[in-house]
């Protein structure tokens, strides 16, 4: 995607990662755990190509890209929103969503990345198998949001600040538990609540539809780091586990400053100081930052990183009352939620063709 398509200037569009790790060869190829095993039979399965099944003939309205409410904008009943016009906020509505998707764009080649890092890494044969599967999920997810970007938006933004230092700490960790950690667990659970927010929401089909298909693979990658990592944690000294939670706690600090959005404020002819100081102020905002944690809260209980830290910095930030939540049934609803769209989808094209059929007798 060119960076002229870039609502900011970018000085540098890419920024090289220093990632040590030692490649990991595994003989045991008889060998392989039944869960992980049965994940790689649906990574083979369910590959999906983005040219048809999604429909890109769809236009979309850039001054209201998702259809969304405009109960659902951050500065909504702010002074700033209320002295817009329709076409100010249009704009507003346009540059959030870019900004949003961009960002979705960037997370998705970290993961690319990632995916790749942990097939020569990680020391398991079934650990190996899922991931390459996982790696032709994710260039799949970079391809259609830059699509969706330069087809559908035609803007984009660079890569928030927030989400490249988590990049950077991820992809040069040496230990492959902690790309997993970093990726299967953090920056994709938080990633599939975004997600989710818009599928449920929106009212545009493409984005919509886009983002429940990419939702149906991201349930199976953060299933696939649980089960590594449920397997691997009981293993640590309380030392190694004491500093996975502190690098959980620092990520998460980062991930909710993450959508702020502040490039978008300063960038827009609006008071960028008055637009963030409402949202971090706002109920619904708060609101919304805290479901975008209740894919990760649960799963960190799940693999054993939920200690007295983990529960303290929860609380600071209001995050709480989700590590009840049973994480399996929300993946199986990302995958029948999928599954019914693209049943739907298949039953549209049938008719269609049944239609044109007897139009020719």
């Amino acid at each position: 995607m060119s960076t002229r398509m870039y609502a900011l200037p970018v000085e540098q569009t890419s920024w090289v990662v220093p990632g040590g790790g030692t490649t990991v060869f595994d003989w045991e190829y008889d060998e392989g755990r039944d869960r992980l095993l049965s994940l790689y039979e649906k990574g083979k399965q369910r590959q999906w190509d983005a040219n048809e099944r999604l429909d890109w003939s769809i236009e979309v309205d850039v001054n209201d890209p998702m259809g969304v409410p405009e109960q659902t904008i951050a500065i909504y009943g702010s002074r700033v929103w209320s002295s817009l016009g329709p076409r100010e906020r249009g704009m507003v509505r346009h540059h959030l969503t870019a900004w949003q998707f961009s960002q979705f764009l960037h997370g998705e080649q970290g993961a690319l990345i990632c995916s790749s890092k942990i097939v020569h890494t990680v020391p398991d044969l079934d650990s190996k198998f899922y991931a390459a599967t996982q790696v032709m999920d994710e260039a799949r997810h970079v391809e259609v949001y830059s699509r969706y970007l330069r087809e559908k938006l035609h803007l984009a933004y660079p890569i928030n600040p927030g989400l490249k230092a988590l990049l950077d700490d991820v992809i040069s960790d040496s230990r492959w538990d902690m790309t997993y950690l970093g990726m299967q667990v953090l920056i994709e659970g938080l990633a599939l609540a975004a997600f989710g927010l818009i599928r449920d929401s929106a009212t545009e089909p493409l984005a919509r539809a886009l983002n429940t298909y990419v939702m149906q693979d991201e349930a199976r990658h953060v299933a696939f780091g649980r089960l590594a990592l449920r397997d691997y944690y009981p293993q640590l000294t309380a030392a190694e586990r004491a500093e996975r939670e502190e690098f959980c706690t620092e990520a998460c600090h980062l991930m909710r400053q993450r959508f702020i959005g502040e490039e978008v404020w300063r960038n827009l002819d609006v008071d960028a100081d008055e637009c963030m100081e409402f949202m971090k102020n706002s109920e619904h905002f708060r609101m919304f930052q805290s479901h975008l944690f209740s894919r990760i809260v649960p799963t960190l209980k799940d693999i054993g990183l939920f200690g007295d830290r983990m529960r303290d910095t929860f609380a600071q930030i209001g995050i709480i009352g989700y590590e009840g939540h049973d994480i399996e049934a929300l993946m199986e609803q990302d995958e029948k939620i999928a599954g019914d769209l693209d049943r739907a989808r298949i039953l549209q094209v049938e008719q269609a063709i049944g239609l044109g059929a007897e139009e020719q007798v």
